[in-house]
């Protein structure tokens, strides 16, 4: 039997938000299609809930995939094993998170597994004629593009918070699995890693994003932008230059050589707008920018733009915000 197999990924025991999307865009998929989701995860070990919490989110069969040499993870070793597991299944049709290791493993995957890579849709492949058509967004978030297919394989990567994740419980059903990966694949491995110590959402899995920039003129000055991610329940980010004179720790940096995001709100307050940090937030649904130059190119590219002192602006805009709350709150 084939099926549409989804790359589960896990950090630290956990599965991550945008494997709950993919699953969820999956079904439509599944139903196109008439194949069931088949749930891959890949490690050292599996904990327990994790089978569980992917059965309840629409996966038919989830596929244990296990080996020592696995942990740490290595991406061209896990790409290795779904294109053994695809090839050996006769699989035709898999979907990956657009996370920092989707966008790793996919290109892999797809030489590996002699398939077609589309890459950061932001929903299900659609049927059309004898192939498939799948919608992204393209020239900083300002245009649909449309991309075809009638590879009889195709490897596709989600774009995050473009589905939002709904279950669609499934009895349990697993299988379990053994990998040896081959040298060549663990060769490039992570010798050590260091775990930032927060209690925020990842900016990756963010909704909203309050982001700032030099306009803030210190690090001194960061708790208001502190307290306006926590009135929003919202993740903090920095522009480049910010980080890099150690305002703000470097995994908050976001843009071209940073993190890139795609959250349902990004707010840029005192951030000018350099090409290099558009890159990595330019696929943010909305965006907002909050800035004393009126002349700043982000407002080129802005949904929404306050042209104003941002001492002066966010305060009122997180106390407005507050008073809102509290007022809806029953």
């Amino acid at each position: 039997m084939s099926a549409i197999l989804v790359w589960a990924e896990i950090t630290e025991g956990r599965i991550k938000k945008p494997v709950l999307e993919t699953l969820t865009a999956a079904r439509t998929w599944s139903e196109a299609v008439g194949q069931p989701i088949w749930a891959a995860v890949i490690g050292k070990e599996i904990p327990e809930g994790v089978p569980v919490t992917l059965a309840e989110y629409g996966a038919d069969k989830v596929l244990r995939i296990t080996s020592p040499a696995l942990e740490p993870p290595v991406n061209s070793a896990y790409a290795r094993a779904l294109a053994h597991l695809i090839k050996e299944k006769g699989l035709s049709y898999v979907m990956l998170p657009q996370t920092y290791e989707g966008r790793a493993i996919a290109p892999l995957l797809a030489i590996w597994a002699d398939a077609a890579l589309l890459s950061g849709l932001t929903q299900a492949p659609e049927k059309e004629g004898n192939g498939w058509r799948a919608r992204r967004i393209a020239f900083s978030n300002k245009a649909i593009e449309w991309v075809y297919t009638e590879h009889p394989r195709i490897v596709v990567t989600l774009r995050t918070n473009s589905v939002v994740p709904s279950k669609a419980p499934k009895p349990l059903v697993t299988e379990e699995l053994s990998y040896t990966p081959e040298a060549k694949d663990l060769r490039l491995r992570p010798t050590g890693v260091e775990k930032v110590a927060t209690d925020k959402v990842p900016l990756t899995e963010a909704e909203v994003v309050v982001s700032a920039g030099r306009g803030l003129k210190g690090p001194e000055n960061w708790g208001m932008i502190e307290e306006l991610a926590r009135v929003l329940g919202a993740a903090t980010a920095c522009s480049k230059p910010v980080a890099d004179v150690g305002w703000r720790p470097h995994h908050e940096h976001v843009g071209q050589t940073g993190i890139q995001i795609s959250p349902n709100l990004y707010i840029a307050i005192g951030i000018s707008g350099a090409i290099q940090h558009l890159a990595g937030v330019a696929s943010s649904k909305n965006i907002v920018v909050i800035n004393n130059d009126p002349e700043a190119p982000f407002f080129k590219v802005a949904d929404y733009g306050i042209v104003g002192d941002a001492f002066e602006v966010v305060p009122r805009l997180t106390e407005a915000i507050k008073r809102y709350k509290e007022q809806h709150a029953h």
